[in-house]
Order: C-alpha cells, then sequence, then structure tokens
C-alpha cells in the first residue's frame, strides 16, 4: 500500500472512532439514565452499558495490544455478564481514555505496519483488517446504542442530515461538546 493512501486510511479510521461515533455514543450515555445505561430487552440481548464495554475491550485488544504491542488483558466475557454496578460517566471515561489510546497507536502506523501480519484473538490478520475491523465493529455497536437511545426517548437523536440541510428554525445545531 502507498504511503498516501495508508495516511489517507488512518486518518480516517481516527476519525471515524473518535470524532465521528464516540461523539455519538457520549451523547448517547448523557441522554440514557444509569439504570436506563443497564437496561435489557430481553436475556439475548446486551444493554448500552455491555456494548461500551464490549467496545473498550474490543478496541483495546485489536488496536492497542495487537498492533501497537501492550499487553492483552482483555476479559471478553465480563464485557457481557456485568449487570450494571458501573456508572455511565465511569464507562464513558473508559471509552473515551482506550480511544485516545488507540488514536496515538494509529498516528504512529505506517503502510509497512499495516501490511504486516498479526494475530489477534487467535485470527491472523494484517494490519489494515485490523483497523478496518475495529472501525467496522465500532460503527455497528454504535448503532446498536442509537437505536436502544431513541427507544427510551422516544424522539430523534438529529445525527444525520445531508450537507446544507438546515435544522428547525433555520439554523444548525452542533452536537454538544463531549
Amino acid at each position: 500500500m502507498d504511503h498516501n493512501t495508508a495516511e489517507s486510511f488512518l486518518r480516517q479510521a481516527r476519525h471515524s472512532l473518535a470524532r465521528f461515533h464516540l461523539p455519538r455514543i457520549a451523547r448517547c450515555l448523557r441522554l440514557l439514565s444509569d439504570r436506563e445505561v443497564w437496561w435489557r430487552p430481553n436475556a439475548a440481548s446486551n444493554s448500552v452499558g455491555n456494548l461500551v464495554l464490549h467496545l473498550a475491550g474490543n478496541v483495546r485488544q485489536w488496536i492497542i495490544s495487537g498492533i501497537g504491542g501492550a499487553r492483552d488483558n482483555r476479559r471478553r466475557d465480563e464485557e457481557f455478564s456485568e449487570r450494571g454496578n458501573i456508572p455511565r460517566r465511569k464507562l464513558l471515561k473508559k471509552l473515551r481514555s482506550t480511544v485516545a489510546e488507540a488514536e496515538r497507536v494509529l498516528q504512529k502506523l505506517r503502510s509497512r505496519e499495516l501490511g504486516r501480519r498479526y494475530s489477534i484473538q487467535r485470527f491472523p490478520v494484517t494490519g489494515l483488517e485490523a483497523v478496518f475491523h475495529v472501525a467496522e465493529h465500532f460503527a455497528y455497536h454504535t448503532g446498536q446504542i442509537i437505536f436502544v437511545t431513541k427507544l427510551k426517548r422516544g424522539k430523534d437523536l438529529r445525527f444525520t442530515r445531508l450537507p446544507g440541510e438546515r435544522r428547525e428554525g433555520g439554523r444548525r445545531r452542533k452536537l454538544p461538546p463531549i
């Protein structure tokens, strides 16, 4: 992969995680109560809290440990077995710090590391495949978190607008700061 393509890919991955999806998760966590963050529609489903823990675990294992070389101490089953002892502000703090650490790893990557082979969760993957997996996985679960928030709040969260589209009252509204 040439240098410009690698840089563009990594820039987009960092943007997707930290500037696009993370602010949406943060907003959802602000809109939900601590109790709602741990609500499950049924035993086969995960709560928003479980999904946040799962995202932090996945990003840490695949980017920070898998590519970045940090020790892998993930306990994946615990991400799903937690039932609500962690307040939403602590969940958000954990996810933010994990994404920030992953951004630092991605910032240092070069095209040769994207082409290198890694073994992550016993999967043989290239660096490019690992980064793509994390960005895709993060987006998938962000959508689930948004869905639960819309379900609980019964309103459009106004995350999606076409370029140039005006908000109600003729003004554009920015997402609240993180």
